[in-house]
């Protein structure tokens, strides 16, 4: 028994660490956090409401069907219900009924909320799918923050090792009188900001990821992290395209421009309920009813008519039809009908704002590839040259040449120029995706 229950411990512990151990990809963290994401599942529960009106606008062409019971005692002088006499006694009476009515015509407005109801489904879809591109983004753009803050990290860790090396040695030679005890200071200086850089990014670190995880909705912040991969400049062939070519094609599959178009058509849906109050309503309806009383008589035999026999006897059933005529009231159906025809204007407007919103972010995004590649391959060159230059730099260290101050001087253009790469790789990655996104090249980093 203790040994199963070792080996049941052991398991679990193994699970667990295996469940902490879980590295995050990319894809992996979009998945999740269009599952997760708090403003999605808001989206989700506002298409669900919206497809629950569409249940309601459907039922309300079908007839309705309502039954009613009442039982009452009067003592005293009363009437009858069901011989209209008045009486002077205890009676004890029931009734009920069930009546059916429908609407027959109502200017179309029953129809037309049908309708809007299966455009607003629609709609809510759009938004769902337009909230998720959005998420998609955002993680794609934290997950790159996390990659360039640990890449960070791993540059300032190998520049402290390099300068660790460089201090032990100028110790040694301090001590051996060869140089005098300030290089050894200056060293000394650039180890310690360097390891302030390791706190700094360090701690950058951990507030991306923080970020990612809220994003994905997890809280279990200690625990997570992202999959320790190296990531190059990815092949793209997207500029080969021009930004009107990428723009109209995102105005054939974007959620966004689908919901402001559908924006337009719920307004004009909307304007033709609106109208539809200045027509006549037509209805129908049928009821049934009976009743019983404990004073109901056999005029023969005096006695009291059975309750079964009653509901029979007392029974009844009336139908007809009625028709509502709008003549005047208060200018409401008029304003109505003029605050939907603003509406549809907004819908307009708000649809070619969004157009022009999204070619200024196609252009933009555009842009962005081109200049932040060129930042890219400009800070690979400057750090070349800065790396060549410390070189040239150490060697005249090394045989006394030059003095720590300057030589720490080089280290630091160093790790600039080595930062600035680390950093402006990951911009233009990210500027990449946005690009390749707004094509429909789904989010990637292979």
């Amino acid at each position: 028994m203790k040994v199963k229950i070792t080996g049941l411990l052991l398991l679990c512990s193994v699970v667990i660490g295996m469940a902490q151990q879980k590295k995050w990809t990319l894809e992996e963290c979009v998945l999740y956090a269009v599952e997760n994401n708090l403003t999605v599942a808001q989206a989700e529960l506002n298409l669900e409401s919206a497809r629950i009106d569409q249940s309601d606008a459907m039922g309300a062409l079908l007839p309705s069907l309502n039954g009613s019971l009442s039982a009452s005692a009067n003592t005293g002088l009363a009437l009858d219900p069901t011989t209209n006499n008045l009486v002077s006694a205890t009676i004890f009476s029931a009734s009920g009924s069930m009546t059916s009515s429908v609407t027959l015509f109502d200017g179309l407005r029953n129809y037309n909320r049908i309708e809007r109801a299966k455009l607003n489904v629609i709609s809510g879809q759009y938004q769902l799918d337009d909230f998720k591109d959005d998420i998609k983004l955002s993680v794609a753009n934290a997950y790159l923050q996390v990659l360039s803050n640990k890449e960070s990290l791993k540059v300032f860790k190998a520049q402290n090792a390099v300068s660790l090396q460089d201090l032990k040695r100028t110790s040694e030679l301090v001590n051996s009188g060869v140089v005098p005890r300030g290089d050894l200071l200056n060293i000394e200086a650039t180890v310690a900001d360097q390891e302030q850089q390791i706190v700094n990014a360090e701690s950058m670190i951990l507030i991306s990821k923080i970020s990612l995880a809220q994003l994905l909705g997890i809280t279990d912040y200690e625990n997570f992290d992202i999959a320790e991969e190296e990531f190059n400049i990815p092949p793209s062939d997207i500029l080969d395209n021009s930004a009107k070519v990428i723009f109209d094609k995102a105005l054939t599959f974007r959620n966004d421009i689908k919901f402001a178009m559908s924006g337009i058509e719920l307004a004009q849906k909307d304007l033709e309920i609106a109208k539809g109050a200045k027509y006549p309503s037509v209805g129908a309806f049928i009821n049934y009813n009976t009743r019983y009383s404990d004073q109901n008589n056999d005029p023969f035999t005096g006695e009291a008519i059975p309750f079964k026999d009653q509901l029979y006897i007392n029974d009844g059933i009336s139908y007809g039809a009625q028709m509502s005529i709008p003549i005047f009231n208060g200018f409401s159906v008029r304003n109505n009908i003029k605050r939907a025809k603003i509406n549809v204007d907004q819908a307009r407007i708000d649809y070619e704002r969004t157009m022009l919103e999204l070619e200024t972010n196609v252009n933009q995004a555009y842009v962005n590839v081109i200049s932040f590649y060129k930042a890219y391959e400009a800070a690979e060159k400057t750090l070349e040259a800065r790396r060549l230059a410390y070189q040239y730099s150490k060697e005249r260290f090394d045989v006394g040449l030059m003095n720590s101050f300057d030589f720490s001087q080089e280290q630091s253009r160093v790790d600039n120029a080595e930062a600035d790469v680390v950093r402006t790789k990951y911009d233009y990655i990210f500027r990449l995706k946005i690009l390749e996104f707004y094509f429909g090249v789904p989010i990637s980093l292979e």
